[in-house]
């Protein structure tokens, strides 16, 4: 019994306990409340202070600044009226000037339209006047006519020509005046250039010419060539593709064809079996077959080497080939591929003298005939047919142009195609450089005289200095000084469209007077 009154007195005691902490506890909880609340007050009691005096200055400031902005406003309002004050003076002055201006304006309207009642009352009077003048002029014609025996229109005409007619003299005058002083420059400037090229240049006089003949050295050699029943013959042409020629000419065969690169081998394939002395078909054969690898060989070479000594670089192989080619093929027996090489130095030679390209001078003038390789092939001019082939083969157009406008098929566009014409011209026509037919010679100098006589006023022409120079004498008293040079110019122009020539030809126009008289 007395362990439980312990326990419920201890129990008890508990209780008592916590209830007087928990009384405490809030005790304390009350009286921090209370100063917490009061802190609050305070702070807020503070917080309307300082609220209060942030109001009194913004509301100070806020004055201030519309003070400032009202003054500000002020000063802007004198200023634009100021502005307004002095817009306003001068629209008035303005105004003024209109005023001005439109009291004159109204004047001048005045003025003129006085002037233009007098005008018309003038124009009346000369258009009366005109028609008078007009009655009088038409009497005068009549009257003209009737005295004269001719009608307006035939006047006209015979005034018309005999205007013409000075006009043409005037035209002539002034035509030779001014191709006198262009020529004295021009050929004083271009001797310059051209015997600048030549001297630089030295050539050898034509020493080449197309081989057709095959010596033998007997005329058993011709039954040899010829075979049993023709079999050797047969084989040479049907391996080389030329004809041979086998007739009364001693000690020789003619080799027949238009390809001269077939020719040259049927020539050294033939030479080779003379002196080997072994003739028959499967010879002829073998040996033909060495000579063609032997000359394509030498075509090329000798492409490479004209290549070189011009130092033209660059050149598509296809062309190079086709430059070997000329090796073998002449133009008026001038081996075209040594004209090739001169044409090539004096474009190079002339280009330098006038500050152009020199290198590609140089390779215009060496590829200019590179046509005449293959016309025998193809049909077409060889300077057409050479363009095409260096259009083909990747080169330049001002390259394809020269070599197309160097004969004058085209007009020439440029200074290049122009010097390619010269270096030809010069190549060709100088002396010693090309050789032709007599007949061919015999027939150019008669077109030329038979040319200058189908003009009138020429009393004698002669073909001169191997038909370079044309020398027309005229009848003095149909032809005057003036129309000598627009004759010559005719007569030059006609020769160009139709002939062919090598190089170029003078036309020279002579015209004198001659008094006679007899002393008795």
């Amino acid at each position: 019994m007395s362990y439980i009154w312990c326990a419920v007195i201890f129990l008890f005691g508990l209780l008592g306990g916590g209830c007087l902490g928990y009384l405490l506890r809030y005790y304390l909880l009350e009286k921090k409340r209370e100063k917490l609340e009061s802190e609050a007050r305070n702070i807020v009691s503070e917080a309307k202070k300082e609220a209060e005096t942030i109001k009194k200055e913004a509301i100070l400031q806020a004055k201030d600044s519309l003070f400032q902005m009202k003054a500000e406003f002020e000063k802007e309002t004198k200023e634009s009226r100021k502005e307004f004050q002095n817009l306003e003076k001068r629209i008035l002055q303005k105004e003024e000037n209109l005023d001005r201006k439109a009291e004159s304006l109204d004047k001048r309207e005045s003025t003129l339209g006085k002037r233009e009642k007098q005008m018309s009352i003038q124009e009346k009077g000369f258009a009366d006047r005109e028609k008078e003048l007009e009655a009088i002029v038409e009497d005068e014609k009549r009257k003209l006519e009737s005295i004269s025996g001719m009608s307006c229109q035939e006047a006209k005409e015979m005034l018309i020509g005999s205007i013409e007619n000075e006009a043409r003299h005037d035209a002539a005058v002034i035509i030779k005046k001014i191709e006198t002083e262009a020529r004295e420059i021009a050929d004083r400037k271009a001797k310059d250039i051209i015997s600048l090229a030549v001297q630089r240049y030295s050539g050898d006089y034509v020493a080449e010419k197309t081989v057709s003949v095959v010596n033998l050295p007997n005329e058993e050699m011709k039954g040899r060539i010829i075979g049993r029943e023709g079999r050797n013959i047969r084989a040479i042409e049907a391996s080389t593709g030329v004809d041979l020629i086998i007739d009364d000419t001693p000690e020789a065969v003619i080799l027949s064809g238009f390809n001269p690169v077939r020719r040259e081998v049927a020539r050294i394939s033939l030479e080779r079996l003379i002196s080997d002395g072994r003739i028959h078909p499967a010879r002829i054969e073998e040996i033909v077959e060495k000579v063609n690898v032997e000359i394509e060989t030498s075509i090329r070479e000798s492409g490479e080497q004209a290549a070189f000594d011009v130092s033209v670089h660059g050149i598509h192989p296809e062309l190079i080939k086709l430059i070997g080619k000329l090796k073998f093929r002449t133009s008026y027996a001038q081996n075209v591929l040594q004209h090739a090489r001169e044409v090539s130095f004096l474009c190079g030679i002339m280009a330098a003298e006038l500050g152009l390209n020199e290198k590609q001078a140089k390779r215009a003038g060496l590829l200019h005939d590179i046509g005449k390789a293959v016309d025998h092939e193809m049909e077409g001019p060889h300077a057409a047919i050479g363009a095409d082939l260096a259009r083909r083969y990747g080169e330049s157009p001002a390259i394809v142009h020269a070599i197309a406008a160097h004969h004058e098929d085209i007009p020439a566009e440029d200074i290049l195609a122009i010097l390619v014409q010269a270096a030809d011209a010069l190549s060709g026509a100088r002396p010693g450089a090309r050789k032709e037919l007599l007949e061919t010679y015999v027939r150019r100098l008669e077109d030329l005289e038979r040319i200058a006589g189908s003009f009138n006023g020429i009393s004698k022409a002669y073909a001169i200095q191997a038909g370079r120079e044309l020398r027309i004498v005229v009848e003095s008293n149909i032809v005057n000084d003036a129309d000598v040079v627009l004759l010559s110019r005719d007569i030059a122009k006609k020769i160009e469209s139709e002939l062919t020539y090598p190089g170029q030809i003078k036309v020279t126009v002579i015209r004198e007077t001659r008094a006679v008289e007899y002393a008795k």
